[in-house]
């Protein structure tokens, strides 16, 4: 028995981890011989407040959830920007090989969109400073790896995962945390074992707001590494924080006078947009944890838009939602898109985005490595 309450890769990809009226509803559309091919679509009808757009993410996942079976999945390219009511899945199969994957399926898109999306949401607002997903103590451990590479490919620079080396290829980031000061009753004697210890690939960013006042301990750090001191981090909890900003200008402030301009500022610590358009002047980077790894729901939905009937696909769906299969085109730079009828082609000058991933149950188009997703959800960014 497992240690852990945690669904084995077999149990997923076998189906197993759904809801169950969707396996009761398999079971009856083939006793009733009504188990017709259909297209299916994914979508999202209304954003979260405030959100003009979305970063889709999840795709490799679902993918690989079909793998073997017998469907067909055309999609929007990991990474791309969407708005409301645009396609961004279309799965074709019979009834039942997609039933008891609507769970898993949208499980995965909208955890990995949702995650994705406020992190891009976060770099958008400073674009020119350095972000840190630190999210994963605020989740099970059991998908740390994947909020690591939703975080990631959503644009945070960097994530603090140890094990995100073994399943993304990312070199993790991180500095200290406040146990290594407390257990050494002195800061300089912690930094300087930091220092002498840790590879020196690692930028040397101390933790300076443990004992003392931040401005004390940022130059106690200076002052004792001098130009091997790569940033300070200042992570005070709320309840001491008071005027953030003003402390921020307060390090800088004392550490420009002593002559370390040099050295990075980093806050982390309950970081959220008003927080990051608040210090974005003031601050090199920031460490974000549970705003991303717990962000607004963008709540992906999936109907049947067309079922077969002969030779032909008759457009069908429940109410409220546009029946008939659909394609994404986009002319850019920006998000300049027209949603048409899936047998009519993009008009001039703009791109169709829904692209066959998979044909029958086998992958057929390459893709891309986490980086290469950051690099395109980065490069739309500069274009909302």
């Amino acid at each position: 028995m497992s240690k852990f309450y945690i669904a084995s890769e077999g149990d997923i990809v076998s189906g197993l981890v759904t809801d169950i009226y969707f396996v009761r509803a398999r079971d009856v559309v083939e006793r009733y011989g009504v188990n017709k091919r259909v297209r299916m679509e994914l979508h999202v009808y209304n954003l979260p407040k405030g959100y003009e757009w979305a970063v889709y993410a999840g795709l490799e996942e679902a993918l690989r959830l079909f793998e073997g079976k017998h469907v067909t999945i055309y999609s929007l390219p990991e990474g791309t920007l969407f708005k409301s009511k645009e396609p961004l899945i279309i799965i074709e199969g019979r009834y039942s090989d997609i039933s008891v994957y609507e769970t898993p399926l949208l499980g995965i898109l909208r955890h990995y969109t949702s995650i994705a999306s406020k992190a891009a949401r976060l770099k958008k607002l400073a674009m020119n400073k350095l972000f840190i997903f630190f999210g994963l103590r605020s989740l099970h451990p059991a998908i740390a790896p994947m909020a690591d590479r939703a975080a990631y490919i959503g644009g945070m620079d960097g994530v603090s995962g140890a094990a995100s080396k073994k399943y993304l290829g990312l070199e993790p980031i991180g500095t200290m945390p406040h146990a290594l000061i407390i257990l050494f009753k002195d800061q300089v004697k912690a930094w300087k074992a930091f220092h002498e210890t840790v590879s020196e690939s690692v930028p040397r960013i101390m933790l300076t707001d443990t004992f003392y006042d931040e401005r004390i301990e940022a130059l106690m750090a200076a002052e004792a590494l001098g130009d091997k001191l790569y940033g300070v981090r200042l992570d005070t909890p709320s309840s001491r924080r008071g005027d953030m900003k003003a402390i921020v200008e307060e390090v800088r402030w004392t550490l420009d006078l002593h002559g370390y301009k040099h050295v990075k500022i980093v806050v982390s610590g309950g970081i959220d947009e008003e927080e990051v358009v608040e210090l974005r002047d003031v601050v090199d980077a920031f460490g974000v944890g549970t705003s991303v790894a717990f962000p607004r729901s963008v709540d992906i939905s999936m109907d049947i838009v067309e079922v077969e009937e002969g030779d032909e696909w008759i457009p069908i769906t429940k109410r409220g939602k546009l029946p008939g299969a659909k394609k994404l085109c986009r002319k850019r730079p920006g998000l300049n898109d027209e949603v048409i009828q899936w047998k009519h082609e993009c008009p001039d000058g703009y791109e169709n985005l829904m692209l066959k991933y998979m044909d029958n149950g086998t992958i057929v188009r390459e893709l891309p490595k986490p980086s290469e997703i950051r690099e395109y959800v980065l490069g739309q960014l500069m274009e909302v």
